[in-house]
């Protein structure tokens, strides 16, 4: 729910600033008639006047503008008291910051002025505006209509009538049936209510009418403005984000004193809550909401545990349909992007840990010499999601430290093409004449890895798993080295004359070469046909009849693609066989519709 800070007088443990002070150069004699005789009624005179002096540096004899705001039930008849004979005088009160106003009460100790303004400050004493205008005529001094006549003006006349002579009071309520706000946070309300200055400027000054009493022979000594109490009701200002306050520099404690700063909720930050926490900016910042309760808290930003701080960007939230629109500051542990999801360039993710590790991001580990650098991206060394390098033309594994099989001279310019029928020595180049002398690689075959451009982002995890060790798409990064002739898929007669054994469709997850054949593993999504080797919709091998001197099957399967395949099996071996009779083509809907239909109708 929305807070709300209690209320309290703002005046206490703050001293008004005032124009003069009474003995302030030198010891001043006033008079004044004592306060039981002036509350009774003034047609029987005010009584016997007393004087006595006032000197601002003696405290039996002061009367200091810090004895407005001290307690007045422990200070009765403590006042403040200006010099004599002036009409303008100013008291204004001070704030260290924000603070929301209710009502303010002046209790004077001399007649209350015949024409006053109470004025706020909302930016420290610059600019000033009036709250309320005071005069008994005010048409007449102001050009305004009383409120007693006209309900909501600016001037009153309800508090500028010289009777009663001591005590009287002036109030001020900020909020009155004329100003009407139903919630307390709008900026209308804040325009009202908050403030950092409060100044009264008496203007006018007045005696008291005591009839009968006689010519006074010094009227200057009764010519001062004095005020008992000042008192200012408000809050600490916070936005509805805070139910309790404290001291600024959070240092000492003064009792009962409505501190400036504000301990927020919410998840808002600031002296006034007025703005999210450092990590707290995915939505933009809010104020509670009085009216309905609401408590607007600022959500956390996502930043998988790798920053300390976000910032809203507008662009963002509005990019996402007002869902997010938070952008980490900074990103820690080698990560990057909005929400701290992606590896630098240099770096990849290490799957076997969450999002949220502190290293989750591993350095790419290139073989220097056998790594390009001229990727479509400059900077990447390494795939940000694999680990696996980008590989010079003919050099192989994730790490691009050795020739692909049938190439040779492994160096700077990458490895060259054996000129022989087979594989050759990668040393030498020297060419093998049987298949016993040729070296184990554990590469894999066919294709290329898909670009990254063309990546979806919100691929699975199983895309990229393997289901032993062997790892490597990083040989094939140069498709334009395989190039097989592929079977097309002809008339209906000639589908049916190839007598496939099975058909189906599968998603390639790797191919290795075992040496002396070629294994590829699949993910059996569909079986159209199968024949007397059982086929289940799961991970499966099938196996290659031809590859090329240059590490690829043909025909080419690349990995991470869905493709159709219709081929022959060895029911010995139990094993799904793919040659160049084979019919392999990229899945499409309509293909294997139009595979199916031939399937079920026209092959009898």
């Amino acid at each position: 729910r929305s807070c709300n800070p209690p209320v309290g007088n703002l005046a206490t443990g703050r001293t008004p600033v005032t124009l003069t002070t009474c003995g302030q150069n030198s010891t001043e004699l006033y008079c004044f008639y004592p306060d039981q005789n002036l509350l009774h009624q003034v047609s029987q005179g005010c009584g016997q006047p007393r004087c006595t002096k006032c000197n601002a540096n003696q405290p039996d004899n002061s009367h200091l503008p810090a004895d407005m705001t001290d307690d007045f039930f422990a200070n009765p008849i403590s006042w403040w008291q200006s010099a004599q004979g002036i009409h303008r005088e100013e008291i204004r009160l001070d704030f260290e910051t924000e603070f929301y106003l209710t009502h303010v009460i002046a209790v004077f100790k001399s007649p209350r002025p015949a024409v006053m303004v109470l004025e706020r400050s909302q930016d420290y004493g610059q600019t000033w505006r009036p709250y309320k205008y005071f005069s008994i005529n005010c048409t007449t001094t102001f050009g305004l209509q009383d409120d007693l006549i006209e309900e909501g003006s600016m001037c009153t006349s309800r508090y500028s009538d010289a009777v009663p002579c001591t005590r009287g009071e002036v109030i001020y309520r900020a909020l009155s049936p004329a100003n009407k706000i139903e919630d307390p946070y709008s900026p209308e309300a804040q325009d009202l209510l908050k403030l950092t200055n409060l100044r009264f400027l008496l203007l006018k000054r007045q005696e008291c009418p005591c009839h009968g009493s006689g010519l006074v022979e010094k009227p200057q000594r009764f010519a001062h403005y004095a005020i008992y109490d000042l008192i200012v009701r408000g809050s600490c200002f916070c936005n509805g984000h805070a139910e309790e306050c404290e001291l600024a520099n959070r240092t000492g404690v003064m009792e009962n004193v409505v501190h400036g700063k504000c301990v927020c909720r919410h998840n808002t930050a600031g002296d006034h809550c007025e703005k999210c926490a450092p990590l707290y900016n995915d939505h933009p910042w809010k104020p509670g909401d009085g009216k309905t309760g609401a408590p607007n808290e600022c959500r956390k930003c996502r930043c998988h545990n790798h920053a300390d701080s976000c910032h809203f960007d507008l662009s963002v939230w509005l990019a996402s349909g007002k869902r997010s629109g938070g952008v980490c500051d900074n990103c820690k542990h080698n990560t990057e992007g909005h929400r701290c999801q992606r590896c630098k360039p240099g770096y990849y993710r290490d799957r076997g840990k969450p999002m949220s590790s502190t290293e989750v991001c591993k350095p790419c580990a290139c073989q220097p010499v056998g790594s390009a650098n001229a990727t479509f991206n400059r900077s990447w060394r390494c795939h940000p999601r694999t680990g696996f390098c980008y590989c010079k033309p003919g050099v192989a594994g994730p790490n691009c430290d050795r020739c692909l099989m049938g190439y040779w001279g492994f160096g700077e310019n990458g490895c060259r093409p054996c000129d022989c029928a087979r594989d050759c020595d990668q040393h030498t180049g020297s060419c093998f004449n049987s298949y016993d002398n040729e070296p184990f690689f554990n590469i894999p075959l066919g294709g290329r890895i898909p670009d990254l451009e063309q990546m979806p982002t919100n691929e699975s995890e199983e895309e990229w798993k393997w289901n032993d060790h062997e790892q490597g798409f990083s040989a094939l990064r140069h498709p334009e080295k395989c190039v097989c002739k592929e079977k097309v898929l002809g008339s209906v007669t000639d589908f049916c004359q190839m007598k496939y054994a099975y058909v189906i469709k599968a998603r390639i997850l790797s191919a290795h070469d075992k040496g002396t054949h070629a294994e590829v593993v699949v993910k059996v999504k569909k079986v159209l046909k199968s024949g007397k080797v059982k086929i289940d919709r799961s991970n499966r091998s099938i196996y290659p009849e031809s590859w090329t001197n240059r590490g690829c099957t043909c025909p080419i399967l690349n990995p991470g693609t869905d493709y159709l395949i219709a081929g022959q099996e060895d029911s010995r071996t139990s094993k799904l066989l793919v040659n160049m009779n084979s019919l392999v083509k990229p899945w499409k809907a309509h293909l294997g519709k139009q595979v199916s239909d031939i399937l079920r109708t026209g092959c009898k």
